[in-house]
């Protein structure tokens, strides 16, 4: 109780750990809650689970919760998950692949992820799981960082075309970005515009806790 007490003056780190992947991971008590960092950025609850919730709900949860599947792409420590199942209400499967093997490890035992019965964690890359997957889903979000930085093949035209084929007849991308430079404003541009031969419908919404710009499509049919 002190703990959580002093977490409002000032963040408590409960554990550490190295990551090959995303190199420093830690798990801090701050403002009464437990977070995920990594060495520059949040990557699970505080700032990304507000992030991705005001996406959740641009979408509608009422929309959300008729849906039967969703795949999330960079699960981290899971926060978005919890708020579909807590929040959402969200009933259907939910298949999250994450790269990182420790980060779940550390979502199970200080997030009790593994005890989410429509949940399935699987560790392997992005790329190649989209590249692989036959399955389609109703909400596919996209949610992948190495710390500050984003994996350049994320904005190909080659794997949104392998998204938007993954998705159902009215199915939606949520995709988290973050957008510090002038540099990252032109990638993110050119992404939106390249979806412009394609049957879908992009939204965009910017400058949320600073730096993160959030890209919806919707795919029409």
């Amino acid at each position: 109780m002190l703990k959580k007490i002093l977490s409002y003056l000032f963040p408590i780190r409960i554990y550490k750990a190295k990551s090959a992947i995303s190199k420093t991971l830690e798990v801090t008590l701050y403002n009464g809650e437990l977070v995920i960092d990594a060495e520059n950025v949040n990557y699970s609850y505080g700032t990304l689970q507000r992030v991705l919730r005001f996406g959740l709900n641009k979408i509608g949860f009422e929309n959300i919760r008729t849906m039967n599947s969703i795949l999330i792409l960079g699960v981290g420590g899971g926060s978005v998950i919890k708020t579909l199942v807590d929040e959402v209400k969200f009933k259907g499967t939910i298949k999250g692949v994450e790269l990182d093997a420790e980060i779940i490890e550390l979502a199970n035992t200080y997030f009790k992820l593994n005890q989410i019965s429509n949940l399935e964690v699987v560790i392997d890359d992005a790329q190649e799981f989209v590249r692989q997957e036959n399955k389609t889903y109703d909400l596919i979000i996209l949610d992948i960082f190495q710390d500050k930085n984003m994996p350049e093949f994320l904005f190909g035209a080659e794997f949104s075309s392998q998204l938007v084929n993954l998705l159902n007849p009215k199915g939606y991308i949520l995709f988290n970005t973050m957008k510090v430079s002038d540099e990252d404003n032109q990638r993110n541009q050119k992404y939106i515009l390249s979806y412009s031969d394609k049957n879908v419908t992009t939204r965009v919404f910017s400058d949320i806790e600073d730096f993160n710009e959030l890209i919806i499509v919707l795919k029409n049919n």
